[in-house]
């Protein structure tokens, strides 16, 4: 039975009753698996009605949904491919493109669904609002990666209206998401680095990134709801920076940076550690060597609280069906 209250205990770092999951979000097979016939993704509200059927079937107390249709669309359609350039499609170059932009208005897009979904619902359960991007990957979207570094040399005040018009577009969002009872905390999806380093310096992230995002945790905080962040990378030397800027937990862990055991021992007491059981163990290792890890993990923070159970990303389809639920045995015996 879904009890969101769970996850709020593990968001406000408390120790859960129960070992609580966390998963950003799984993928269309495991999706029609679990709606038996009823999958069904035609128009937003039927994609989250069938998300809330998917994150329900495996266990989870809430289910990850968009708030509207807010989005910064770039000038070039990727396809199918399994990588993605972080320079394809840029359609930003300078001021007169900048202006020419067809910004969407975050205040006249439409939040209705949010409130036809409470209905729907499972006794106990909320919804989790995701954003259309974060700050700094719209950004990368809409200008390219290496002429972004270019711009933050050439001219820092044409970055820094972008990177604005990004931010207050999704302080907006993220306003109105907030202000919907059947929406329970929400998360500020933004990559900030490789696996070495942070794709900018970290005075740039401090001058241009993350004063957008403490505007939106503020924003999410206000209506009373906590604020997840999900940001791929290297956090090294932004480690201080992540802690000021007031997120209640972190999603988004990979071994070859830094194991989420490590990593819960870091912030535990600081902010919740989401999931973290790395992608590519889960697609390499034995079932029963990740059910064992994820047991060793739950023991871990057992006493101390703030943590949820999860892939260290997502379940994208090149993760095998067996391996996730060998992740969710950790949990439940349920026969899959």
């Amino acid at each position: 039975m879904a009890e969101f209250k769970e996850l709020l205990k593990v968001l406000r770092r408390e120790v859960p009753s129960r070992p609580v999951l966390f998963e950003f979000y799984m993928n269309e097979r495991l999706y029609r698996r679990a709606c038996k016939g009823k999958y069904d993704v035609s128009t937003p509200y039927a994609t989250m009605r069938t998300m809330v059927r998917s994150f329900e079937y495996y266990g989870y107390d809430y289910a990850t949904v968009r708030g509207s249709e807010l989005w910064f669309p770039n000038g070039e359609e990727q396809g199918n491919s399994r990588t993605v350039s972080l320079n394809a499609g840029h359609c930003i170059e300078d001021r007169e493109s900048f202006d020419r932009y067809p910004w969407m208005d975050a205040a006249a897009c439409h939040y209705g669904d949010l409130d036809r979904i409470a209905g729907d619902l499972p006794r106990g359960m909320k919804v989790i609002v995701m954003g259309p991007g974060g700050v700094l990957e719209n950004c990368i979207s809409l200008v390219g990666y290496d002429n972004l570094c270019m711009m933050l040399y050439d001219d820092r005040e044409l970055a820094g209206d972008i990177f604005a018009k990004i931010g207050s577009s999704l302080v907006e969002y993220y306003r109105r998401c907030a202000a919907h009872d059947s929406v329970g905390a929400l998360i500020s999806n933004d990559d900030w680095g490789f696996n070495s380093q942070t794709m900018l310096s970290p005075a740039d992230l401090r001058e241009f990134v993350f004063p957008w995002h403490k505007k939106i945790v503020e924003t999410i905080h206000a209506a009373g709801k906590p604020a997840i962040l999900h940001s791929c990378g290297n956090y090294t030397m932004i480690f201080d920076d992540l802690l000021a800027l007031g997120y209640d937990a972190r999603h988004s862990y990979e071994d070859k940076i830094i194991p989420v055991e490590e990593a819960y021992e870091q912030f535990v007491g600081k902010m919740a550690v989401l999931g973290g059981i790395d992608m590519n163990y889960l697609i390499c290792s034995p079932e029963e060597e990740i059910t064992a890890r994820c047991r060793r993990m739950l023991e871990r923070t057992e006493e101390r609280g703030g943590y949820a159970l999860g892939s260290g990303n997502s379940i994208p389809d090149y993760v095998p069906d067996e391996k996730y639920f060998a992740m969710l045995r950790a949990v439940s015996e349920k026969e899959w």
